[in-house]
């Protein structure tokens, strides 16, 4: 992913002013971090929505102020549910040489051969996992090839991610992250929940006949 870097300048709007700002087509933000004091920043609303499109909250990008480069995680977005826009930003200041720890989504693709050919079903396990490494290693999100599920019952598991040496899982290595169940489970399961009442009900009318 290529270099992000967003211009941005100091803001002494606050409160309710800050509407004003959005109305000229300006998004608020604030800045914070390693050793770095909270400050309210200001961004082009247009440029800043081009340029954050797919990033996630995993992704670096540089805020440049007063003509220095920070890297940043983005922490918390706002939007107008509405229009869609942004309405506020927080980004996260990070050290590039000290580790940090994130939570990375967990993104399924490929077919799996037990849903294809057994309409098997993907049940899904863990959506992210918590992860430490330096801040320029962490990934964006992370693939998970399910083409290796070939029946019904195969699993994958967070001992079975193949990531970079650089990135450590904080997660149990045991935990499922997908498992192929069959369409016909639930189905027998509740015939079998089904049954149970029949045997007491007809164990109460014996009962009764005695």
């Amino acid at each position: 992913m290529e270099k992000i870097v967003l211009h941005a300048t100091r803001r002494s709007v606050t409160g309710k002013q800050v509407g004003q700002l959005r109305r000229a087509g300006q998004l608020p933000a604030v800045i914070y971090g390693h050793n770095f004091s909270a400050t309210p920043i200001v961004l082009n609303l247009h440029t800043t929505s081009l340029s954050l499109a797919g990033v996630t909250s995993t992704s670096i990008v540089y805020i440049e102020l007063d003509g220095i480069e920070h890297a940043a995680l983005i922490r918390e977005k706002q939007r107008d549910f509405i229009r869609g826009t942004f309405m506020h930003i927080d980004f996260l200041v990070v050290s590039l040489t000290e580790k940090i720890r994130a939570k990375v989504s967990v993104v399924l693709h490929g077919v799996s051969p037990a849903v294809k050919d057994f309409n098997g079903v993907v049940v899904v396990g863990l959506e992210s996992i918590e992860v430490e490494s330096l801040p320029q290693y962490l990934p964006e999100k992370i693939n998970l090839d399910i083409s290796s599920l070939t029946k019904i019952g195969d699993s994958l598991h967070v001992s079975d991610l193949n990531l970079d040496q650089n990135i450590e899982v904080l997660e149990n290595p045991e935990d499922l992250l997908v498992i192929v169940k069959g369409t016909l489970e639930e189905v027998e399961g509740t015939e079998g929940s089904e049954a149970e009442p029949e045997v007491i009900e007809k164990g109460k009318k014996e009962e009764e006949e005695a």
